[in-house]
């Protein structure tokens, strides 16, 4: 029987990719059904989903073999997707005549702390705190690295932080960063809890300015004399300031120059939104590297730094970035590589917004669905051939 339309249409973009240069044919098949059942609505991230979901013609146990055993290379595979996106945000950036952003961030993927007596725990989980929720939960935590411009967002490359190897959160952001070779101007993006001088140090080496969150307790030097950011905020007027207006919001802003602990010559807004009282509770540091850049310019770009929570939430929501159930380390990674892979993809078939390329794919594959019913009805292929290709036997 013909393959499923949409199908060819996943293949043609792992071709682009130039994936089947690396890959054997039921390599390349594996990949087209699992990114093709994690884009069904409704998928849940189990083995049972990934196989019924993509109408996957192998026993169910080839797919689990596929993720914990299999030879495939998956750094391979991460490697020419990220070629892919750089080549793609550097030619957006030129069009549009911007920088080039890049986001760092962490996100946990909780799964159910097993009992003492479990067997086959999961690999690499530990307890993590997690800032939304103001507790630790057991985990998988994982820092991010996402490349974008103005108008795009790319989920470009991931480390496992794993306690044991006494690697800080800060160390895996550096290592990442040291694989982005890029030639136009680059703004690393941070909040509060990853600007180190380690790091921000890391960026400056490369030639990327930092434009970060920092904590209230930071160290200023106004006049030559240390104070925290908090303290030097009490003694600010509101005519110590002027407003800056990005996207629907207002601030005010005091800009302070000079020397932050460990770092010379940078640029700190203390920064309030204009509707709220200027205390210290209310109260924004945003540190910038590059003086050059205007108040307004710094708040803009600093606002990019959202696309890597929404990544966050929509790779959890619709694509189960946390539902997985294989246990070993390896698979697990393999499983997060193939979650970007299918973000990219609804990213790339709608050409900016990754809900409306979702919606465009999911749409794609019900009129793939029906056509191969239609064609199989016109060359009179019995019935329960159909139904046990579309796995409703």
């Amino acid at each position: 029987m013909n393959r499923l339309a949409h199908h060819h249409e996943i293949h043609k973009f792992f071709t682009m990719l130039g994936l089947a240069l690396y890959f054997s044919k039921p390599v390349m098949k594996h990949l087209v059904h699992i990114v093709d059942a994690m884009i069904t609505k409704g998928f849940s991230g189990t083995l049972t989903d990934l196989h019924h979901g993509s109408f996957h013609p192998n026993h169910r146990t080839t797919l689990s073999h596929f993720f914990t055993k299999s030879p495939w290379e998956e750094e391979t595979l991460l490697l020419k997707f990220q070629q892919w996106i750089l080549r793609r945000v550097e030619r957006i950036a030129k069009h549009e005549n911007q920088p080039l952003f890049v986001s760092i961030d962490d996100t946990i993927c909780q799964k159910t702390k097993p009992s003492s007596q479990a067997t086959h725990a999961i690999q690499g989980c530990d307890w993590h705190y997690s800032h939304s929720e103001k507790k630790s939960i057991w985990g998988h935590s994982l820092v991010w690295l996402m490349v974008h411009t103005m108008t795009q967002a790319f989920p470009f490359a991931f480390r496992l932080y794993d306690k044991t190897a006494r690697k800080s959160k800060g160390e895996l952001a550096i290592e990442m960063l040291s694989s982005l070779d890029v030639r136009r101007p680059v703004y690393v993006l941070m909040d509060s809890w990853y600007p180190s001088k380690a790091l921000v140090e890391a960026c400056l080496k490369k030639g990327f300015h930092v434009i970060a969150m920092l904590k209230k307790n930071r160290i200023l030097y106004p006049n030559g004399v240390a104070v925290q950011a908090k303290q030097l905020a009490r003694s600010i007027e509101p005519d110590d300031t002027h407003l800056v207006t990005v996207g629907e919001e207002r601030y005010r802003v005091y800009r302070y120059e000079g020397a932050l602990n460990g770092l010379d010559h940078v640029a700190v807004l203390l920064v309030w939104k204009a509707d709220q009282p200027m205390t210290p509770e209310h109260l924004h540091c945003v540190l910038s590297t590059d003086r050059g850049l205007s108040d307004e310019e710094i708040l803009r770009y600093y606002a990019k730094r959202w696309s890597i929570e929404c990544f966050f939430r929509q790779a959890k929501d619709q694509l189960k970035l946390d539902g997985y159930r294989v246990r070993q380390v390896r698979a697990v990674k393999r499983y997060w590589i193939l979650v970007q892979l299918a973000y990219v993809y609804s990213l790339f078939e709608s050409n900016s917004d990754f809900s409306d390329g979702l919606d465009l794919l999911r749409k794609r594959k019900g009129h793939s669905l029906v056509e191969f019913i239609y064609c199989a009805a016109k060359q009179n292929i019995p019935i329960d051939t159909v139904k046990k290709q579309l796995h409703v036997a």
